[in-house]
């Protein structure tokens, strides 16, 4: 049986398995990440606990089981005690025990909702090199006039007799210095990932600290973190630094919000997929604030440089936090809509091939 349970546990496809009664008697893997429990924990449960309104189906189910006839469903919307919907196609499958002449249903359960996010990533993925090439060359074109400038306004500074003249180089030699930073904050640092096992958790407090030192008790802090949250291989500063650009763009937002909340909850998902590759377990982190939300119509660019809803934003910090993220062969999405705005982060507690995913010179953008 042993051999059974791991082909279940190892199959994309969720699979849920229910009794006479339509309580739980197996779940593999993919159902787990599916229905957000585990299988020790929905064993014997009724079907009704996992999937609220699960009335609409109930029926369907008891006659497959009266009946003996399997059949499909699709597009059907589950929603999960924890307020989250997911669509998904079913299959109802017969299966009879000769033993006792019992009957169970096999429910096999193909998310779209999965299938259309891995679709936005590779979209979104596509977009993003695109972008990177674009302000490479760009930075490329604009760092090498900035040294000429520079260097011209340095030469022209020794030759200016009085110090009134000197202070209008002073301005050129300031801005052109300012300009390279901004090129290179776009480009980014210059070197590889130092991978190290970090807890995760602790960067949440430490950039929940940093942001309270600048805002103090500005803002409402809710955590929902998972205590078995394994470590996480990552290099640690870059991802402090990717989820305190995220914690700053929710704060910003909240500027003008009474009662204004952020929700960082963790969670362990397993058989996972970001992008095209399989990884047994992922952390899904999601940072949720209670902000206006953000335009329609800056929410598909919201990670490409240079995009921003404040006036004053330079459109950088998302844009470096997806590039961080991908270089952990992560993902992040946004779902926004007033009253709410979420940022999940999807990570491989594990990096398969660190050494053939980041260069040394890849852009943070």
């Amino acid at each position: 049986m042993d051999i059974y349970k791991d082909i279940l546990n190892n199959m994309l496809t969720a699979v849920v398995v229910l009794d006479e009664s339509l309580r739980i008697e197996h779940m593999n893997c993919a159902a787990e990440s599916l229905l957000h429990t585990s299988a020790i924990h929905a064993h014997g449960q009724p079907l009704q606990e996992l999937i609220l309104r699960a009335d609409r189906i109930l029926p369907s189910l008891q006659n497959a089981l009266t009946q003996g006839q399997p059949y499909t469903e699709r597009g059907v919307i589950l929603r999960l005690p924890d307020l989250v919907s997911e669509e998904v196609d079913f299959t109802v499958s017969i299966l009879d025990h000769e033993v006792n002449g019992s009957r169970s249903l096999v429910l096999e359960l193909q998310t779209l909702t999965r299938l259309k996010r891995i679709n936005k990533d590779g979209a979104s993925v596509a977009r993003q090199e695109t972008a990177r090439q674009l302000i490479r060359g760009l930075a490329h074109e604009v760092k090498n006039p900035l040294g000429g400038i520079r260097g011209a306004a340095q030469l022209l500074e020794r030759e200016l007799p009085s110090a009134e003249l000197k202070e209008y180089t002073a301005v050129i030699i300031s801005e052109a210095d300012r300009l390279k930073q901004l090129v290179d904050r776009m480009l980014g640092p210059q070197r590889g990932l130092n991978m190290t096992n970090v807890n995760a958790h602790k960067v949440f407090e430490h950039v929940i600290q940093l942001i309270e030192a600048e805002r103090p008790k500005a803002i409402t802090w809710i955590r929902d973190y998972d205590p078995s949250l394994p470590t996480l291989e990552a290099d640690e500063a870059q991802f402090i630094q990717a989820i305190l650009n995220v914690l700053r763009n929710a704060v910003q937002a909240l500027e003008k919000t009474e009662d204004a909340q952020v929700t960082i909850a963790s969670r362990v998902v397993r058989q996972f997929t970001i992008g095209t590759q399989r990884h047994r377990m992922v952390m899904h982190i999601d940072i949720t604030d209670n902000g206006p939300g953000i335009d329609p119509e800056l929410e598909e660019q919201i990670f490409f440089p240079m995009v921003s809803g404040r006036a004053d934003g330079t459109g950088l910090g998302l844009a470096i936090t997806q590039t961080i993220i991908s270089q952990h062969q992560g993902s992040i999405q946004v779902n926004s809509r007033p009253g709410q705005t979420c940022f999940s982060i999807y990570l491989p507690f594990v990096q398969q091939d660190t050494r053939a995913y980041v260069k040394k010179d890849t852009p943070i953008i």
